[in-house]
């Protein structure tokens, strides 16, 4: 097995939207923010091959939508999912299976293009089946009033129509102790219905792709939750019983949204868990 770090894209929200109820004077330390109260963050997908197949996490916002809609998110930098697929010999086509841990559209955005006419969408990667699971896409299908501006039918509803979407079997309650594409799964819902935290064997480590159960470092302490998690107390719950897992068992964190640090390991400390250490991607190969 091999792993790539796949750079979609970066952008900017609000910190306030990041980080709920903590203040501005706490988290701004962490994750600073400029004159427009935006932080800087990513879209890092993760590209796993593994035999004959060849694994996307996600996919980032895409290029599809308005000049207006990109205009809220504040683009910047040069990434692109294209550049960076090509960087490690790779093209949309050889991707065989493309992952999403849930179907917000900075997640999923970059699974769907527009046809060669510009007439109407259609899969990004033809030779790929797409995978979700059955409650989160029964979830963001008929979605609630909160998360309606995330769920796009534009991102979502191609997969289905051109047949290459596929349902995770998961279990009733719990971890998924491995899944249809040989790795692990965590459901988590504090964030939205089933989001899928994967947790990857490779050469004696635990890589655990963190989606948005933990968005940057600055997120580690429980409170500091998003302001865009449909059931926050239940994502203090999830992000407790993950950490402290974490911390026992030395995973080496993932993470999509920080745009300045790639993976990090977590301890137990007087004031809970908290930052270990640090890694750029090379140090864990």
């Amino acid at each position: 097995m091999k792993l790539y770090p796949i750079e979609s894209g970066n952008f900017k929200l609000d910190g306030g939207a990041m980080f709920g109820v903590v203040p501005k004077t706490i988290w701004n330390k962490t994750n600073p923010a400029d004159n427009n109260n935006l932080i800087d963050l990513a879209a890092r997908c993760l590209l796993v091959e593994d035999g004959n197949r060849l694994i996307l996490i996600d996919t980032g916002m895409g290029n599809k939508q308005s000049e207006k809609f990109f205009g809220f998110y504040s683009m910047w930098g040069d990434h692109s999912l294209d550049k960076s697929l090509a960087k490690h010999g790779f093209s949309r086509d050889d991707v065989t299976d493309v992952f999403m841990t849930h179907l917000h559209f900075d997640h999923c955005g970059g699974s769907v293009q527009w046809n060669k006419d510009k007439t109407g969408y259609e899969p990004a990667f033809k030779n790929a089946h797409f995978w979700t699971n059955e409650n989160h896409w029964e979830w963001a299908t008929k979605p609630n009033a909160r998360e309606k501006a995330s769920f796009l039918s534009e991102n979502i509803l191609p997969m289905q129509e051109s047949g290459q979407l596929k349902f995770i079997q998961r279990p009733e309650a719990g971890f998924l102790e491995q899944s249809e594409l040989g790795f692990g799964i965590l459901f988590a819902d504090g964030h939205t219905e089933k989001q899928m935290i994967p947790h990857i064997n490779h050469n004696g480590k635990t890589i655990v792709f963190m989606a948005d159960l933990l968005p940057t470092v600055g997120h580690i302490p429980l409170p500091y939750v998003m302001g865009y998690d449909t059931r926050p107390l239940l994502t203090i719950d999830e992000k407790a019983t993950f950490l402290n897992e974490a911390a026992d068992k030395g995973y080496y964190l993932f993470l999509e949204h920080d745009a300045h640090n790639q993976i990090i390991t977590v301890e137990h400390t007087e004031k809970g868990v908290r930052l270990k250490e640090l890694h750029s991607f090379e140090d864990i190969l």
